[in-house]
């Protein structure tokens, strides 16, 4: 049971709720500042004062007043009208962390809701109601207003929802699990809408999924160091103390450690003085994504523990002010940040790959089959590594250097923090189809090599791979074999057999 209130939530917790289903309750004492505020903002409102987005229009429309008994029917027609989505919906774990930050950033309690707005979404995230939001609609400056209209009408009884494994309207899934459609008072609908929780748990999945990645990219690529029977030298800690990158250093001890044992690696010799750097400098280009990553998660853990709407109610202080915390700046630049990262990681596989692939710079058999001419062998998914590294080198264009005006110019810059985020998903589920192939040219050229004893980690991947995938003797397709490494890569199993061994990686 994960207790939020608005200030502690961890990346470690939020991926319990997201990936796992784990359950959620409010902090009592977090709910005590919720009341306080809602108290607050509803002793000001009977005053017949005149405040952003409670008795008012919305962006452009803020200079119209609405009168105190439309004020329920104004959060209402918010979220209809913003509801207007388009795509894809987002995936169930993405979704989930929508919830549980939006839920978050409510419990602090400067957004002026009641209990129950939160304990609703709280509700649906422990009943497993996971409303339907399409990806596409955001531009993530007044927060990411269209897909959290979505998830927010499902909380009133509006729209469908993925329930037991089917497509549902709301108030059916309600139904069966009990719970009513929540009554909007004033102020709710607009804090439910302003936020940057889309972008925030797309960039926690984001994270999570480019960390696992990596990892499993560095078993990979000591996997094609056997095969190619690298130089050893360019892992040794004496080189990286040098240059102490944190992240560098991580890389370099991974590798020594999944090396460990290895009677492969070659030492200076007259013939092969150094290699190239797709090998030699894994610890350096790791590194450096790896850096990307580190500062996304600084950002992030801010971010979640965030009041992210407007205006916010602070009771104590007497003030509800109208700000600009909604904007998706502080995320867009480290998303598009760590989608870059991940397009190297994916780049640099793929040179792996060609040295595997290609006999004059391997010594291998061609296309790493021993009847080539006959067989094609793994000529083509060396294409495809190319074709998704080609494809990850457009997604990694930053997305937040442009900016189109909306609202009639009343938001007149705009974040696009939410397609960035879109972006580094993608680029993910990329790079596990270029480490893949990766991955199978490895364990091919392991056995052509004639290797007689990998290293303690290799050894452990190489068998766990070829459990899965047999050696290529004569072609046979290869696109499914691809998918299967890379939905195991996703789910980071070869992480886990590296574990099991006690061959934990940093």
């Amino acid at each position: 049971m994960i207790k939020i209130d608005g200030i502690n939530l961890t990346i470690e917790e939020a991926l319990l709720v997201m990936e796992k289903g784990e359950k959620v309750k409010l902090d009592p004492e977090a709910k005590k500042s919720v009341i306080a505020n809602r108290e607050y903002l509803e002793k000001r409102l009977s005053g017949n004062e005149v405040i952003y987005g409670i008795n008012t229009g919305f962006g452009h429309l803020s200079r119209i007043s609405i009168s105190s008994d439309e004020t329920g029917i104004l959060q209402r027609n918010l979220l209809l009208s913003h509801a207007a989505g388009f795509g894809p919906d987002l995936e169930e774990a993405v979704v989930r962390g929508v919830m549980l930050l939006r839920a978050n950033a409510l419990a602090r309690g400067n957004s002026g809701v009641r209990p129950e707005v939160i304990e609703q979404i709280i509700d649906f995230l422990n009943n497993k109601i996971h409303p339907r939001i399409p990806a596409q609609g955001s531009v993530g400056a007044s927060g990411d207003l269209a897909p959290l209209a979505h998830m927010s009408l499902a909380l009133i009884g509006e729209g469908e929802v993925y329930f037991q494994g089917q497509v549902v309207n709301s108030k059916e899934a309600m139904e069966k699990t009990g719970l009513k459609p929540l009554q909007l008072k004033a102020k709710e609908g607009l804090a439910l809408v302003n936020g940057t929780q889309v972008m925030a748990s797309l960039g926690v999945l984001g994270l999570a999924r480019g960390l696992r990645l990596i990892k499993q990219a560095e078993a990979i690529a000591a996997l094609s160091w056997e095969g190619l029977r690298g130089l050893g030298d360019a892992f040794d800690s004496l080189i990286h103390n040098a240059r102490p990158h944190p992240g560098q250093k991580k890389t370099a001890s991974n590798l020594r450690k999944i090396l460990e044992g290895s009677e492969n690696l070659t030492e200076n010799c007259e013939d092969k003085v150094q290699d190239a750097y797709s090998l030699r400098c894994i610890p350096q280009v790791h590194g450096a994504s790896r850096a990307a990553l580190e500062h996304l998660e600084k950002i992030l853990i801010c971010e979640i523990n965030s009041s992210t709407d407007n205006p916010l109610i602070f009771h104590e202080e007497d003030r509800i002010i109208s700000g600009g915390n909604f904007h998706g700046q502080p995320l867009a630049l480290p998303l598009d940040y760590a989608g870059m990262a991940m397009a190297e990681i994916g780049n640099f596989s793929e040179r792996r790959t060609e040295r595997l692939v290609n006999p004059a710079l391997s010594g291998l058999p061609p296309f790493l089959v021993e009847n080539s001419g006959l067989n094609s062998g793994y000529m083509v998914v060396q294409y495809t590594a190319a074709a998704l590294v080609s494809e990850n080198k457009v997604l990694a264009g930053p997305a937040s250097i442009d900016s189109i005006p909306t609202s009639a110019n009343q938001e007149d810059h705009v974040s696009m923090g939410t397609i960035a985020g879109r972006k580094l998903d993608q680029i993910n589920s990329n790079l596990a189809g270029i480490l893949a192939v990766e991955a199978l040219c490895a364990c091919q050229a392991v056995e052509l090599a004639g290797i007689s004893r990998l290293g303690l980690g290799t050894k452990k991947v190489y068998n766990y791979l070829r459990n899965k995938i047999p050696h290529l003797k004569n072609d046979r397709q290869p696109s499914m074999e691809i998918k299967e490494v890379a939905e195991l890569l996703e789910e980071g199993r070869i992480l886990q057999v590296l574990e099991d061994e006690g061959c934990s990686l940093e």
